[in-house]
């Protein structure tokens, strides 16, 4: 029995749901069957324990994945769990891409990236590269942090084949509708963990009409060549960890790992559910952008200054530098 099903003593469900897709009708054209795990929001930290962490790479591995994607927001509000990330992450048995999130930015993106190179994860900032797997070749395309003004979209899709598969990882679902337009039909995304609580639509009026998401949580647009409908699809995962309180309500919010079988020969199961229309969603105001990138680097200085005080802290007392 794998990890993701019922216990049949208990009858309780594990703390994570595994989540199940199909890809698009141009995977399908052009891959045999790749099988990707999409992880988002880890926030490894004080507010998600380290065995839920555990959990979620216990499950991904039991998936047998070809690849796995982690979408942002791999640190909480610091980086003082960072050996945490390095340890657990070290145990994906797969190949791993992940991108930046809001939350790295904010507790130092040099020092997530550091930890990802020394877990074994490849880190995509607005890049692209090829990789392949079971001989198949798929373009992944990572877009760093749209919330805090750091994507670059231009820069991330520079070389990409329209003659190879493609699949876009961006910690912010709303960049597929760029994304789309240049021709990548599946973008995996995270940021919203769903709105954590999934009683009577409460996330969607929260994130959709409040804070103006057009995508919440889930599967959106089209994995099939519509004319007139969207140019592709994009999905939301719900995230395992959580940045302020760890409160997970109704089903949808439920903490997951989503596994999306790519290709022709991709093994048929049901879906988790159906894909969904955008909600309307709203644009952020003009100078939201520049504000958040300014508490980047307030954050950044505020960290600078710490580490100064404390370096000097222990050159006054011991007469010698700090080890690094």
């Amino acid at each position: 029995m794998r990890l993701s099903d019922l216990s049949p003593k208990s009858g309780k469900k594990p703390s994570i749901e595994v989540r199940r897709f199909a890809g698009t009708a141009e995977h399908r054209e052009k891959i045999a069957h790749v099988r990707v795990a999409h992880l988002t929001d880890l926030h490894f930290g004080r507010v998600t324990p380290a065995k839920i962490q555990h959990e979620a790479i216990d499950l991904t591995n039991a998936e047998k994945p070809d690849l796995v994607v982690i979408t942002g927001d791999l640190v909480c509000h610091s980086h003082l769990y960072l050996d945490q990330l390095v340890e657990t992450l070290s145990r994906i048995e797969a190949p791993t891409l992940a991108v930046l999130g809001n939350h790295d930015h904010w507790s130092g993106a040099d020092e997530v990236s550091r930890a990802l190179h020394r877990a074994g994860v490849e880190l995509l900032r607005n890049e692209n590269t090829t990789i392949t797997v079971r001989g198949e070749r798929l373009q992944i395309v990572g877009l760093d942090d749209a919330y805090t003004a750091h994507a670059d979209r231009e820069r991330a899709v520079k070389g990409l084949s329209s003659a190879l598969p493609s699949l876009a990882l961006s910690h912010i679902a709303e960049e597929a509708d760029w994304l789309w337009q240049a021709g990548i039909p599946l973008v995996l995304s995270g940021h919203t963990h769903a709105g954590q609580v999934t009683l009577a639509r409460l996330n969607e009026l929260a994130l959709g009409m409040i804070a103006g998401h057009r995508y919440v949580h889930g599967l959106y647009g089209s994995r099939l060549r519509i004319a007139g409908g969207p140019r592709g699809a994009v999905y939301v995962g719900a995230g395992i960890g959580a940045s302020v309180v760890p409160l997970r309500i109704g089903e949808r919010g439920r903490r997951e790992v989503a596994i999306f079988d790519l290709g022709r020969d991709a093994p048929t199961h049901d879906e988790h559910h159906a894909e969904q229309a955008a909600l309307p969603g709203k644009k952020p105001a003009p100078d939201l952008f520049e504000k958040r990138k300014q508490q980047v680097d307030q954050k950044m200085w505020k960290r600078e200054l710490r580490e100064a005080r404390a370096y000097l802290k222990v050159l006054k007392r011991t007469g010698k530098a700090p080890e690094s």
